[in-house]
């Protein structure tokens, strides 16, 4: 019994606390950059269609999702050896996708169309497609899987999407060009981001009406380079890091109150954003540098660079 608790603890021992990798997409290169998060290094590059951009993983992380945008197609990709498994129809220049609670419908912003489009995963066909905004782009699904969001960007909406039925039932207007959308506190919450209005959104879910309203202002940093694009939140939902695209800065915002608590200098055009396993550290894509920050998320404050391929884009963690 002594020797089995001292074997599991040297295996503890030697599995790192970061262990798992953050998949980036770089739009201008069309590959995928694998980052380690124990090493913080590059470990592969994967080939992939035009223009990447927006990436999921499956429930059981043994399929990733990539937006291949002028490729007019998701690509399903087999994580282990880095193969296109075969392309989703989604409709023309998929922008961003969100995948359903239930790991088999992707919900699609295609940005050519106005359209969302809804893919079953395992039979590869299109269920629905549903009329929204002009230049969709973002996309957020409910923890319980019975609403989806579409952002548009020319339009200024958030558009509500029962998916029982594939209909809207609201629409509710945003500041200019809203990228980026997300529920929080089990779906009562929705935050969207706007980035030419600078500004964070957040409604009420139940009554799609206006809870609060958050703004940024970066000493030395001109108002119009302050754009919000990506965002998280922290596990607790106290706090959410929003990416600031071309002030190079991410903010830390308190979930609670919506107010900015503090600015973290990152690299140049910052867009997308994930976490680690154990959320202790945050790397963001920076499309202009094309590097990822890694941020400590305890000490609120930017740890390395990472240089990966051309505008990086999107960000999703696989254990």
């Amino acid at each position: 019994m002594k020797l089995c608790h001292m074997i599991l603890a040297s295996l503890s021992l030697a599995v790192p606390a970061h262990a798992g990798e953050i998949w980036v997409t770089n739009e201008k290169d069309d590959t995928l950059s694998v980052i380690d998060t124990d090493t913080l290094e590059v470990i592969q590059t994967y080939a992939t269609g035009e223009r990447p951009r927006g990436i999921t993983f499956s429930a059981d992380f043994s399929r990733v999702y990539i937006c291949a945008s002028d490729s007019d197609a998701v690509q399903v990709m087999d994580p282990e050896t880095g193969e296109i498994l075969h392309d989703l129809p989604s409709g023309e220049d998929p922008e961003q996708f969100v995948l359903h609670p239930d790991d088999k419908h992707l919900y699609i912003a295609n940005e050519d169309d106005a359209v969302t489009t809804v893919v079953d995963v395992d039979s590869r066909k299109v269920v629905a497609q549903i009329d929204v905004g002009v230049e969709p782009e973002g996309m957020a699904v409910s923890p319980d899987g019975k609403v989806v969001i579409t952002t548009s960007e020319t339009t200024n909406m958030a558009h509500w999407i029962d998916t029982g039925t594939h209909t809207l039932f609201a629409n509710t207007l945003v500041d200019s060009r809203p990228r980026h959308a997300e529920f929080t506190k089990g779906g009562a919450e929705l935050w969207v981001s706007s980035e030419i209005g600078g500004s964070i959104t957040v409604f009420d879910s139940a009554t799609q009406g206006e809870l609060g309203k958050m703004t940024f202002e970066i000493k030395g940093v001109h108002p119009d380079r302050v754009q919000p694009v990506g965002f998280e939140f922290t596990p607790d939902e106290k706090y959410a890091f929003v990416a600031l695209g071309p002030a190079n800065h991410v903010a830390v915002v308190n979930a609670q109150t919506y107010e900015v608590e503090e600015y973290i200098l990152v690299g140049r055009r910052v867009w997308h954003m994930a976490f680690d396993g154990d959320h202790a550290r945050l790397f963001t894509t920076n499309g202009v540098s094309g590097d990822v920050t890694v941020i400590d998320v305890a000490a609120r404050k930017a740890v390395k660079s990472i240089k990966v391929g051309r505008f990086p884009w999107g960000a999703a963690f696989r254990p």
